[in-house]
């Protein structure tokens, strides 16, 4: 019988951990002053894999310091050590290392790295991303598309360096469940593999709150967030004979419900269970000449990322996203046309 306690992990976990590279694991066992940084809009994925490298560097007997561009929404406020993440790196520390989580390509880390560029270039770097189009390069970028979550790569990390994943007390298997709930909508989408299971099988034997962390991510909503949505659905269209599905979130709905930016997670995967759409499309307004597009497709049919890679976009093949230098409207007018030439090329 399979030993699934916290101390049996790299029993459950043996046959995956030959997929960590060695310079990943060697880097980061070696950091003594760690700079974690998180993609721009977090998510859990990102904070929840940000979380557990600090965990793993400090088991090491190192430090580190989470960083983000932007404070993490309220949604993630039950991750044990969110508090944590800073906007900016801190002053005086003698930084050793670079760990960039979650980011599909340098430009999500967004405007930190502009605002430390000295920083950001001249540092040893470690990616650790799952996006198929992260083209990020050399033996200390561990990017695995087949990987559900960031988070799942970080678990084995932990158990590549022998690290249990109650280290922390419980903080990080706790961060790195919220990241694999998140990014497989509680095992819904057929992202989870195998690996990924037992990943989640190892974290919730350490003791993750599997069925607290589903219910908050994913069926707990602030009122104010389901007025939100309630006018974004209100402008639901379609089509390509309704093959494509779209609504647009303006700047004004935001302000006018009292909802935060961060409220619109999740809008884009209500559309998505349209019974008939191939694509679901939300236009999100970035300011008055951008517009962000959030892409989600159905298993079998159009690859997102080949869609939102015209606009320069990416990010995995059921869901991506792509930023435009447009207003909503003129963005719509790009966008529908091409993914309705891709909706109308697939055939079930």
């Amino acid at each position: 019988m399979t030993d699934t306690s916290p101390q049996g992990m790299p029993d459950l976990l043996g046959p995956w951990l030959g997929a960590v590279p060695a310079p990943v694991r060697a880097r980061v066992a070696a950091a003594r002053e760690a700079l974690v940084v998180s993609h721009e809009n977090p998510d859990a994925d990102t904070i929840g894999a940000a979380l557990g490298i600090r965990v793993i560097v400090e088991a090491l007997g190192g430090r580190a310091s989470l960083v983000c561009t932007d404070v993490p929404p309220p949604l993630y406020a039950f991750m044990p050590g969110i508090a944590d993440v800073a906007t900016d790196p801190a002053p005086g520390r003698a930084y050793d290392l670079l760990v960039i989580v979650d980011c599909g390509s340098l430009d999500r880390v967004g405007a930190v790295r502009e605002r430390h560029a000295d920083l950001f270039a001249t540092l040893p770097t470690v990616v650790i991303d799952h996006h198929a189009s992260n083209g990020a390069a050399g033996a200390e970028a561990w990017v695995d598309p087949a990987a559900a979550a960031t988070c799942e790569l970080v678990a084995l990390l932990a158990a590549s360096l022998g690290i249990p994943v109650t280290a922390g007390d419980g903080a990080m298997a706790a961060a790195l469940m919220a990241g694999i709930v998140m990014d497989t909508a509680t095992f819904a989408h057929p992202n989870a593999t195998p690996r990924t299971l037992a990943v989640s099988a190892a974290l919730v034997a350490a003791g993750a709150p599997l069925a607290d962390i589903s219910r908050r991510l994913y069926r707990s909503k602030p009122d104010v967030q389901l007025k939100l949505f309630g006018r974004v659905l209100d402008r639901l269209a379609s089509t390509a004979e309704g093959l494509v599905i779209h609504s647009t979130l303006l700047a004004s709905d935001v302000t006018e419900t009292g909802a935060l930016s961060a409220h619109s997670e999740g809008i884009i995967d209500l559309l998505s269970q349209s019974e008939r759409a191939e694509v679901a499309i939300l236009f999100k307004e970035a300011g008055p000449e951008a517009t962000r597009i959030s892409v989600r497709t159905k298993p079998g049919g159009v690859d997102a990322t080949v869609l939102t890679g015209l606009f320069g976009g990416g990010g995995h093949a059921r869901a991506a996203g792509a930023s435009l230098p447009l207003p909503v409207a003129a963005a719509s007018d790009r966008v529908l046309p091409e993914a309705a030439r891709l909706a109308a090329a697939v055939r079930r």
